[in-house]
């Protein structure tokens, strides 16, 4: 699971991750955060998700981070945008009007240089994640972001069925990862039809993290 893996996944086209439109989930459940427009919205491990042309179209500005700069190319192509891009310590910048996207590990993005963000939408990253490095992960995202409130888009299933990624996440999991910073709310849980690659039954299951009061 290191930076290899990912490039060679974009460089042969094997990106099954990537969907032809706006996730479901995004768009019926992403009002539920409570966000004026002009909101900024982190996208960890974007790639060139259609996701952030919903945002984008609904008022929000991005904020993304993708270890492939070949995504993030191809992103800023299809949203027909010159960006300016720049070097900020370990990662380089990708920056149009109303999005930045950081390009390098995300572990490398520290909340000095990615600034005020005030929601997140995980939808690809934590399940893109071998169960070693999602602790690693969760805690940097919540330091990052100073505990932004969180739509977290995942899968649940057996995971002796098939390998990752994306990995199984389970809510005995996110319970672990999450509750000590967030209140958790389970806003949806769906079968993928025809299963998760074809090969085995999965839940998608659509969380909802908000700040403790």
């Amino acid at each position: 699971m290191d930076s290899s893996f990912w490039l060679q996944r974009w460089e042969s086209n094997s990106i099954g991750f990537h969907k032809s439109e706006a996730n479901p989930a995004l768009v019926k459940y992403f009002g539920e955060l409570s966000l004026s427009k002009g909101s900024r919205v982190f996208v960890p491990l974007c790639g060139k998700t259609l996701d952030i042309a919903w945002l984008l179209s609904e008022g929000y500005r991005v904020t993304g981070a993708e270890l492939v700069e070949m995504a993030i190319e191809q992103l800023f192509d299809q949203l027909g945008v010159e960006p300016k891009i720049s070097r900020i310590g370990e990662v380089r910048l990708y920056s149009a009007q109303n999005i930045d996207i950081f390009v390098g590990n995300i572990l490398d993005v520290s909340n000095k240089i990615l600034g005020s963000i005030d929601a997140i939408y995980d939808r690809a990253a934590l399940v893109a994640l071998p169960e070693e490095m999602r602790h690693r992960y969760i805690t940097h995202l919540i330091k990052i972001t100073g505990r932004a409130p969180q739509l977290l888009v995942i899968y649940e299933y057996d995971q002796n069925l098939m390998e990752g990624p994306p990995f199984s996440v389970s809510e005995e999991e996110v319970n672990q990862h999450y509750s000590g910073s967030y209140d958790l709310s389970l806003m949806a849980s769906t079968d993928v039809v025809g299963g998760l690659k074809g090969k085995c039954a999965a839940k998608e299951n659509v969380w909802l993290l908000k700040k403790h009061q």
